[in-house]
């Protein structure tokens, strides 16, 4: 066998992690990627191990029933909901028993029963922070490139999986509450319509890099615009724009970095206005509320 090689009429059988799925083929593992569980497909040869193979899905011969019809447009492009075209059900036994294997054969220990995962009311608009990615050159993906689409375009998103250098430009989000998607358009829209100047990963120029929103159940919400050099004129025009079509923004923030990566443990995040914090509340199983900042 070699690199490029097909595989025919293959079974997945079950989930591995990264969304991928587990097959067998002459005694060799197969882990293969775009596909679910109970799907028969034909596969193509991507990596060559002597214990196992990695193959990607280039034909769905038949539908598993566990599958589901992915809500996102980015599905496949981001790393992020890998496995979105497998319904809610089925990816709580599979993420169930990927933990228990975990522990029991990587860890080596032995467990009491295990409880069946509760699964959360929300499979969307779940988390409470993003960071997105400035890239002068956002990824164009095969549909944008048979388009006829310009490179060289910027973007404001998500690293594609595996590729520090290579960012795709979010049109929607389904992790984050609003106003999450609406800000971070506009943050898009400011910059581009007065040429600040987004970042480029390989080459270290640019001026805007990431944008990090935090967001909370008591409606409070924070954003952290990371720059590389401090040009107030900048900065300010955009912060000054956010301040005045959202105020439910309680916390803006910037932070000028000019390493060659993006971490600012150790910089100053400098409050521009309003509350240098947001504050959450819950509730905890006695009843009592805990708020933290």
């Amino acid at each position: 066998m070699k690199k490029g090689d097909i595989l025919e009429n293959i079974v997945a059988e079950t989930m591995a992690a990264e969304g991928k799925c587990v097959a067998r083929y002459n005694d060799l593992v197969i882990f293969i990627q775009g596909c679910a569980p109970g799907d028969t497909v034909n596969i193509e040869l991507t990596k060559i191990k002597s214990s196992f193979l990695e193959e990607r899905a280039v034909e769905i011969l038949k539908l598993s029933t566990n599958r589901s019809t992915p809500f996102c447009s980015h599905f496949g492009t981001c790393g992020g909901c890998s496995w979105q075209h497998i319904n809610y059900e089925t990816q709580l036994v599979y993420k169930q028993q990927q933990v228990v294997d975990n522990l029991e054969r990587i860890g080596g220990l032995a467990l009491p029963p295990i409880n069946s995962i509760i699964g959360s009311a929300n499979t969307k608009y779940y988390r409470n922070k993003l960071d997105f990615t400035f890239t002068a050159n956002r990824w164009l993906t095969k549909e944008e490139m048979s388009s006829n689409l310009n490179f060289g375009e910027p973007g404001l998103g998500y690293h594609i999986p595996k590729m520090y250098d290579k960012v795709f430009d979010v049109s929607e989000c389904f992790l984050q509450p609003h106003p999450s998607n609406e800000i971070r358009l506009s943050v898009k829209k400011i910059a581009t319509e007065n040429q600040i100047p987004f970042f480029d990963l390989r080459k270290q120029i640019g001026f805007l890099r990431t944008l990090t929103l935090r967001t909370t159940s008591t409606g409070e919400v924070m954003v952290i615009l990371q720059v590389t050099y401090e040009k107030m004129e900048w900065i300010e025009l955009i912060l000054n724009e956010l301040a005045l079509k959202f105020p439910s923004i309680t916390s803006l923030n910037y932070i000028i970095n000019g390493k060659k990566n993006d971490t600012f443990h150790d910089l100053n995040i400098i409050c521009w206005k309003a509350n240098p914090f947001i504050t959450e509340k819950m509730i905890a199983p006695h009843g009592t509320e805990l708020q933290f900042r």
